[in-house]
């Protein structure tokens, strides 16, 4: 069915010229119909572009504000590892202060003894090399090298507090006031003058001066012993054990537990002995050892 047309006929008074405008009806209508809907169609655009781009900014926000957290949560762990490390740092500092006298008679000791109060190596270097990988980042990494650092630093304390535990360990003050008689090593004995091997000190002091220990262990025995006589014998660990000879009577019992310092006995004359003295004797790893290498001068 052909369309509708309409006609407008404008007439000019003045001339009398008539002009006529032919349009057909659906054509027409659809462009008056477009042309009063393209300012909706451009509003609802901007509305949906409006949107979207609100969508994507709340998207956003949420994400940096996730990241903000986990950045915030990350800085608060490192502030606390590095709070530990530091007074890890510290405690080292002061655990691994040692007296310069002990100091000078663990260098005397075998390197088997020494060895067994050195720590392990490091593992920092190891992480920092590889840790720079794929996704990582800044605080991951960080994280990564301070926990390496605190095994690291975990493993130097247990090391500074073995070494700590050698030092009071080892036998390094005199355990009586005194004057040296008789040194370790070949000697002619005082009874039938003939060449001996003497295996520790002979120390003379007043009978019934106080014997002390020259530092921390454990009481391995405490009585009467053959030439010895009065006899006390200490287990220091790591291998050290001391014996104390010719005591007037005991300051301590068996399995007792003394520190550096301690009495553990007297001065006396018993067993094969010609005055009052001292008999002291070191062992290391089973092996006689000259007291006098551990002793402060």
């Amino acid at each position: 069915m052909p369309s509708r047309r309409y006609s407008i006929i404008v007439a000019d008074r003045s001339s009398g010229v008539v002009r006529r405008f032919t349009l057909p009806l659906w054509p027409t209508l659809g462009t008056i119909s477009f042309v009063l809907a393209l300012p909706i169609l451009i509003g609802l655009g901007a509305r949906w572009s409006a949107s979207a781009t609100l969508q994507e900014l709340t998207t956003t926000n949420a994400r940096l504000t996730g990241e903000n957290a986990n950045y915030r949560e990350s800085t608060g762990q490192l502030a606390s590892q590095i709070s530990t490390l530091q007074a890890a740092v510290d405690e080292i500092g002061i655990t691994a202060a040692v007296d310069p006298t002990v100091s000078r008679a663990m260098e005397k000791l075998p390197a088997s003894v020494k060895s067994r109060a050195m720590g392990g190596g490091g593992v920092a270097g190891a992480v920092l090399g590889n840790a720079f990988g794929p996704g990582d980042t800044a605080f991951t990494v960080m994280r990564d090298v301070l926990g390496a650092i605190e095994d690291r630093l975990d493993a130097v304390r247990s090391g500074v507090e073995r070494r700590r535990s050698l030092a009071d360990a080892t036998p390094s003050i005199w355990p009586v006031a005194g004057w040296l008689t008789s040194s370790f090593g070949n000697r002619r004995d005082p009874f039938t003058g003939d060449p001996n091997f003497h295996p520790g000190l002979d120390i003379s002091a007043n009978y019934g001066d106080p014997v002390y220990a020259p530092a921390i262990g454990t009481v391995s025995s405490a009585g009467a012993n053959g030439s010895y006589g009065n006899l006390v014998v200490i287990d220091h660990g790591f291998g050290i054990v001391t014996k104390y000879g010719h005591l007037s009577r005991f300051g301590v019992t068996p399995g007792q537990q003394v520190d550096r310092g301690d009495i553990i006995g007297y001065v006396g004359s018993t067993g094969r002995s010609t005055s009052p003295h001292l008999h002291y004797e070191i062992w290391v790893n089973g092996k006689l050892t000259n007291p006098m290498h551990l002793l402060a001068k």
